[in-house]
């Protein structure tokens, strides 16, 4: 199975474009995930989304806001809210996790990699075939 970032904006648009994938997809729907990262002294959060491969394809597309969140516990985003809305609508929650930002990676592709070995080893997705 090959399993790959899509990566969508970071706007009110994205996260409306994401939340009517999983709206529409909600056979294939698979996991959502919010990816917490601290970029200096703030918090930033990624949502994400992965779909079950369509028919008989192997690709696990993971569909993902990067990082244009401000995440704060106490008063979550009107971002996050909207997200976690969707997933409600489809009787299902994000899976929370803190990760290092993106810049710390020389490349986006390795820290999309560095997420998916995350994703596998946590059985959040399935093994590479």
């Amino acid at each position: 199975m090959i399993q790959q970032f899509i990566e969508l904006g970071q706007g009110y648009g994205d996260v409306y474009e994401l939340c009517e994938l999983i709206k529409t997809n909600e056979k294939r729907f698979h996991n959502a995930f919010i990816f917490i990262s601290n970029k200096g002294d703030k918090q930033v959060a990624s949502i994400a989304a992965t779909f079950k491969a369509a028919g008989e394809g192997k690709f696990m597309p993971i569909y993902i806001c990067r990082e244009g969140i401000p995440y704060t516990p106490e008063k979550p985003s009107k971002r996050l809210t909207i997200f976690e809305n969707a997933l409600h609508e489809i009787g299902r929650k994000a899976i929370p996790m803190e990760v290092k930002h993106s810049t710390v990676y020389s490349e986006t592709s390795l820290y999309y990699q560095h997420l998916i070995g995350i994703l596998r080893m946590n059985h959040f997705i399935p093994p590479k075939q």
